[in-house]
């Protein structure tokens, strides 16, 4: 048996968990997680996902405001002698007196195909970037950010309207049997983690606001992929009568008008309306806005939108 201690917050780690729990290989001793926090619009204090499964199934929860910074967590987490740690979305950086208590190492699962993508947003980034492909990563942690050494990955494909949702819940559902079949080929010798090249090292970020702002001179493709990168979390969004308009689903289409038609029209001129969504010019090409949220308002078709605006010499 493996024991472990589940480092997690959010509930991309939930199945996880709830996977080596239910595992007849592995040992849950506990697990850490952030403190409880506001959520929502009535600010109610409320525990992570990782949190209400582990209360749920008996399992002890440590919730340092910062691990680093607790000797006492430390010293409660070294009584439980593991022998492994594992991290997922943990939202807290280790210290080495933390990462040295497991008898074999701390196993952090990233979500990307390291070294691309190292930081604290790789999902987002990897759609807005228009990658075709990403994948999962079970790792050493070390000090640096995300640089430790492999020990397993696996490839994602992401189609062309893929959204940042739809590709966290797919890392959600393969990032299980990854994490335990790397648990256990390191315990019996049989997993030998590689060093990452340096070739190919690219950064993720914490999304900015502003970076979600749309700007119509970029490609159509460009908007598409940020588009679905920040889809509803927080969205993309462009303003309009000094209201902000989120853009929830796009497509780049091709030109319906001979391209004489488009000489007179700027970079966020509306030049077509459909049933099925309006047509914007970009710096490349034409997107059609299909579902967009205006400001204080519930999601609905873009063209139900555009019939009640008026004034639109152009989307900004």
């Amino acid at each position: 048996m493996i024991n472990i201690v589940f480092f997690g917050t959010p509930d991309i780690g939930l199945k996880s968990l709830e996977y080596l729990n239910n595992s007849d290989k592995i040992n849950v001793l506990a697990v850490v997680t952030q403190p409880d926090r506001p959520s929502g619009r009535g600010h109610k204090i409320t525990m992570s996902p990782i949190k209400r499964y582990a209360l749920e199934n008996d399992i002890p929860v440590f919730q340092p405001k910062s691990i680093r910074k607790e000797p006492e967590v430390i010293e409660k987490l070294r009584k439980l002698n593991p022998d492994f740690f594992v991290t997922f979305a943990f939202g807290q950086i280790l210290s080495q007196e933390v990462l040295d208590i497991p008898k074999y190492e701390t196993i952090n699962l990233h979500a990307s195909m390291l070294p691309k993508y190292r930081g604290a947003n790789p999902i987002q980034r990897v759609i807005i970037d228009g990658e075709k492909e990403t994948g999962i990563c079970t790792m050493i942690t070390e000090l640096g950010l995300d640089c430790g050494d492999v020990c397993m990955r696996e490839k994602i494909e992401i189609d062309d309207d893929m959204t940042c949702g739809e590709l966290y819940n797919k890392i959600a559902e393969d990032s299980p049997e990854l994490i335990e079949k790397t648990l256990i080929g390191i315990k019996e010798n049989t997993l030998v983690p590689e060093p990452q090249c340096e070739n190919g090292v690219c950064m993720a970020p914490k999304l900015q606001k502003e970076e979600c702002r749309i700007d119509w001179t970029k490609s159509a493709q460009d908007i598409h992929n940020l588009v679905r990168g920040v889809c509803r979390c927080p969205s993309a969004y462009f303003t309009l009568n000094n209201k902000i308009v989120k853009v929830i689903k796009t497509k780049p289409v091709e030109f319906r008008q001979p391209m004489s038609y488009y000489a007179d029209f700027v970079a966020g001129a509306v030049v077509g309306k459909l049933k099925d969504g309006i047509e914007v010019l970009t710096g490349d090409g034409v997107i059609k806005l299909i579902t967009v949220k205006p400001e204080g308002k519930s999601e609905m078709e873009a063209t139900s939108w555009f019939h009640g605006v008026s004034d639109v010499k152009g989307l900004q």
